[in-house]
């Protein structure tokens, strides 16, 4: 946090943001930046339909002391766009056959029960006239202590289907539809939220 000081008193960066921080990192390191003279305005946590760990704690702690999140991995590192088919091999070149990383990442959602629940997402999105990966865009813009979503797009036509997400409301129908088809499947288990460990080079 004194380095975070020491870069917003060098006119380097006019606010902090931190990520993955648990809801008693957050409180304290509120606490310390109001000591130290800056603002702490931001959390970088994954969030999605299917990764809720930060809607029991870390979400109330964020709104108590006027933090919002960032939220990365809105479509679940892919598998709620629907490509991921529920008994099929996966796509050739996708995240999923990626040995060298992805694959270990997206492995928690690899499942026929979590593929399954997905595809009962298409009907909604079609409904609404929307991508399913819209819809999942959509989904956490919906959560008022959201700020933005980092999509992580690769290709420049993933960009522009997801930028269509902004703007979009969902109803609550629409909102208990999305929860009767993953709802039950989402991990939510605050305990699942923590800074990642230290890598060393």
């Amino acid at each position: 946090m004194q380095a975070f000081a020491d870069v917003v008193r060098q006119g380097k960066a006019l606010y902090i943001g931190v990520s993955e921080w648990t809801a008693d990192q957050i409180r304290a390191g509120h606490a310390l930046a109001q000591e130290l003279g800056i603002q702490l305005i931001s959390n970088q946590p994954q969030y999605s339909m299917l990764w809720r760990v930060i809607e029991a704690e870390v979400v109330p702690a964020s709104e108590e002391v006027g933090v919002s999140q960032i939220v990365w991995s809105p479509v679940a590192q892919g598998v709620l766009t629907g490509k991921y088919q529920p008994g099929q091999s996966v796509p050739e070149g996708s995240r999923a056959a990626d040995e060298k990383g992805g694959a270990d990442m997206i492995k928690r959602f690899m499942n026929d029960e979590v593929l399954t629940g997905v595809q009962a997402l298409k009907p909604i999105a079609d409904d609404l006239g929307i991508t399913m990966a819209q819809l999942a865009i959509a989904w956490v813009l919906q959560n008022p202590n959201v700020a933005s979503a980092i999509i992580g797009a690769s290709r420049p036509e993933q960009v522009r289907d997801n930028v269509r997400a902004s703007g979009i409301e969902l109803d609550e129908y629409v909102m208990a539809a999305i929860d009767d088809a993953v709802g039950h499947l989402a991990e939510r288990d605050p305990g699942k939220t923590q800074v990642p460990p230290t890598r060393v080079a």
